[in-house]
């Protein structure tokens, strides 16, 4: 069967190529992409080439293909695997697989498996990890998103805290603690706090930091005060760009006693030390962005690990568990984390996309890989709509759910996009 796929070969050598999969083996399954989120990792994974722990070390002749964030349908199932898994299935998988302690991962390592494809070969260590996950829901981008919102609940629950005078770790948040999120309107940030509004495990109060007014509002628009407070969470959106005192006046909204979790969403210097500042006792810092710098650094208070018990830990991608309770989530209606996305484009944009993802303005930019489109902003609907019907329709769509990409809009772009 014949493919289209985005393969890297080295350092920013992103290129969308047709070629023919191999026939599948007894072990392997053979499966369409109907769509993939693009993440900052992809964005690393082509900055860095094989320089990238993940990336093969002969990607130049054994070019790979890009993309982890991805739901589609199975065609067609090897014997070893047909009492489970039957054509016609959607599916998202998870692509930290942990295969005999391999960092291979679909998406970084394989020729055949990556979601920027119209259709691949899923390997055997996929099954065999279990993380091949049947997806019930109706929308392709949401078991898409599946996969960064299992980012988000991991990094929630590998925060822990420790009762003084013992060696107990207690995983999670705090209980009906105090939690900041720092920088924390961005696309995962939007995804972290719908998770703490809606998680078993709820903080009391949720503070959510950034220096953009219009992001802010928009996040406050989504994620309601009013919504938070129906959950038992008291939450306030602060802009702390012109404060005399950021630190000072984060930590009198918690009474000053400092915040029991810190979750900080961007690989800023002054960001991860403000995160160290306002911790208090027994506080837990989690470092979630990772950084592109192999040399990234900051300072830390050490005396208050010593003497005040902080925390600290990062979080890199989810575990399959993890992803289960996305889907789960997101199945029964307590996540939708259609907020993270911002950007709808086909296959045809996904090179340019990936390779200057970081001057991309916005959050997830979200790729269905049958389709041909240029990389198009939601808020641009509206302006385009005045020349384009196509448009004028999205708009419309979008426009019924508070301007947030949805099932309507999906089913109608797939129906009505230029194929590849």
């Amino acid at each position: 069967m014949k493919t289209k796929a985005v393969r890297l070969y080295g350092k920013m050598d992103l290129r969308l190529e047709e070629f023919d999969l191999p026939t599948i083996k007894s072990d392997e399954i053979l499966a369409t992409v109907v769509s993939d989120s693009i993440c900052m990792s992809s964005y690393k994974a082509a900055s860095q080439g094989s320089d990238h722990k993940r990336v093969p070390d002969d990607v130049a002749v054994n070019p790979i293909i890009i993309g982890h964030e991805f739901c589609g349908e199975i065609l067609e199932v090897g014997s070893t695997w047909s009492g489970q898994f039957t054509p016609g299935q959607k599916f998202s998988i998870q692509p930290a697989l942990n295969y005999k302690g391999s960092l291979d991962a679909p998406g970084y390592s394989f020729q055949h498996i990556g979601g920027d494809a119209t259709n691949i070969i899923i390997p055997n260590e996929v099954m065999e990890m279990n993380c091949l996950l049947p997806y019930e829901g109706d929308a392709f981008f949401m078991g898409s998103l599946s996969e960064p919102v299992s980012c988000i609940v991991g990094t929630y629950h590998a925060m822990y805290h420790i009762p003084q005078g013992t060696y107990i770790h207690n995983m999670g948040i705090k209980a009906g603690g105090k939690l900041a999120i720092i920088a924390g309107v961005g696309p995962m940030g939007l995804g972290a706090i719908d998770y703490a509004i809606h998680a078993p495990i709820k903080p009391g109060l949720l503070v959510v930091t950034d220096i953009d007014d219009a992001r802010l509002e928009r996040a406050a628009s989504i994620y309601t005060v009013e919504e938070a407070a129906k959950n038992g969470v008291t939450l306030i959106y602060k802009n702390t760009r012109d404060c005399a005192d950021a630190n000072a006046e984060l930590i009198a909204l918690t009474d000053g006693t400092g915040f029991d979790d810190v979750l900080v969403m961007a690989p800023v210097r002054p960001l991860v030390e403000q995160g160290d500042a306002i911790l208090n006792k027994d506080g837990c810092l989690n470092f979630f962005a990772g950084p592109s710098n192999t040399e990234f650094k900051a300072e830390l208070n050490f005396y208050n690990v010593h003497y005040a018990f902080h925390h600290i830990v990062g979080t890199s991608g989810g575990n399959t568990d993890d992803m289960k309770e996305s889907l789960e989530m997101m199945g029964d209606g307590r996540l939708n984390p259609s907020a993270m996305i911002t950007h709808i484009g086909g296959l045809d944009a996904v090179v340019d996309t990936t390779l200057n993802l970081p001057k991309i303005p916005g959050g997830k930019k979200l790729i269905y890989n049958h389709k041909k489109m240029d990389l198009t902003a939601i808020a641009d609907f509206e302006e385009l709509g005045k020349s384009s019907a196509f448009f004028a329709e999205l708009d419309r769509l979008v426009g019924k759910y508070n301007g947030l990409w949805n099932i309507e809009a999906e089913k109608y772009f797939l129906a009505n996009a230029d194929n590849i």
